[in-house]
């Protein structure tokens, strides 16, 4: 049995989301109406799981994770608006330490559940499986500062160059579950003189992939843009797919593009690191591509990137130990395609060690 701490002030979604895992079949399930009564649960009732509402009286649900988090440390799986206030919440919960999210969409409470009883079930299993990790791993201040001045040195390379050092190298990421909180740390760790493009496909609504470019932007040294129209590949840049949405990179005109896409009803995730990966290697020359698979739920992006490594391509899995999840990653390496297996502190390290930086 999962024990899960369902903690939401509706009494209507409470009982929703108890009849849902209820069917299940295999949850001992516990209510909290507020913050101040999830942290008692918790200690109490010692869940493996909670699912906690961010908008409550009393105390709200950031407060909560971070009590929950200094005092016995769960894993939390966050319940936020589709709104950009939301999705800003929901990574600063993430921060804190809850391993991941589901994004409530509008409408009444009865239709809102049917539209999510899947994910929400699939995100509170995986969590139940996950590696809760204490707060921290963030760049410190000093280091956002330094990082601003490199991204300013990035800035004045000229069109030609950035041209240039593009046709070397490729950096292609996937990741799901934990992968903000994981792509925080690589992506931050690049330097402003890396000398390729980064394509990402992270496991995101439509909603928060806008905030969630627009938080890594500040940082990192290479400019962070959410691909929400066609745009050409160029150095010095760290392309996320929006939400909602997959992520193609196609060539018009010798000029390589990174466009959305509607998403491919044949792959089970979006934005797809796998149907990413197909397309890098349709106009791309895989022995100058570099793949690396972060920490996520199921297998997406596996094969593509088993691919890249035998046509010569380097990849890298995210190690059990670091991962949040290690299922994406596991995939990788049970497929024999990974060339390396790294923690996410020193996944940066490797790959600008590969680019000369």
């Amino acid at each position: 049995m999962i024990k899960l701490l369902i903690v939401d002030d509706s009494a209507l979604m409470r009982r929703q989301l108890m009849t849902l895992f209820q069917a299940e079949g295999d949850f001992d399930i516990r209510q909290a109406r507020n913050g101040a009564e999830a942290v008692r649960e918790n200690l109490e009732f010692q869940p493996q799981v909670v699912t906690l509402d961010i908008n409550m009286p009393e105390m709200d649900g950031l407060t909560a994770l971070s009590l929950i988090m200094a005092e016995r440390p769960v894993a939390v799986v966050m319940v936020s608006s589709l709104t950009e206030q939301g999705a800003l919440a929901t990574f600063e919960a993430l921060n804190l330490g809850a391993v991941d999210y589901i994004a409530k969409p509008g409408g009444t409470i009865s239709l809102s559940i049917s539209k999510i009883t899947e994910d929400l079930v699939e995100k509170v299993r995986g969590a139940a499986r996950a590696r809760v990790k204490s707060k921290g791993s963030t760049p410190s201040t000093a280091v956002r500062r330094i990082q601003e001045e490199r991204k300013k040195a990035t800035a004045a390379y000229s069109l030609a160059a950035q041209s240039r050092v593009a046709a070397e190298g490729l950096l292609v990421m996937g990741a799901s579950t934990g992968g903000p909180r994981a792509l925080e740390i690589v992506l931050s760790g690049l330097p402003a003189d890396f000398p390729w493009p980064v394509l990402v496909a992270q496991h995101m609504p439509a909603a928060f992939t806008k905030a969630f470019a627009e938080r890594l932007d500040p940082l990192c040294a290479l400019h962070v843009k959410e691909v929400a129209r066609p745009l050409p590949v160029e150095a010095g840049t760290i392309y996320i797919g929006r939400g909602g949405a997959d992520m193609l990179l196609t060539n018009r005109g010798g000029k390589l593009l990174i466009l959305p896409a509607p998403e491919d009803p044949r792959f089970h995730w979006h934005p797809s690191v796998e149907l990413l990966g197909r397309s890098v290697l349709q106009h791309y020359d895989p022995k100058r591509v570099t793949a690396v698979l972060l920490t996520g739920m199921g297998y997406d992006g596996s094969d593509a990137f088993t691919e890249i490594k035998k046509r010569g391509g380097r990849t890298i899995a995210e190690s059990e130990d670091s991962a949040v999840v290690y299922g994406m990653p596991a995939e990788l390496v049970s497929k024999g395609g990974a060339s390396l297996v790294l923690a996410a502190e020193q996944v940066a390290a490797q790959v600008a060690s590969w680019a000369g930086r």
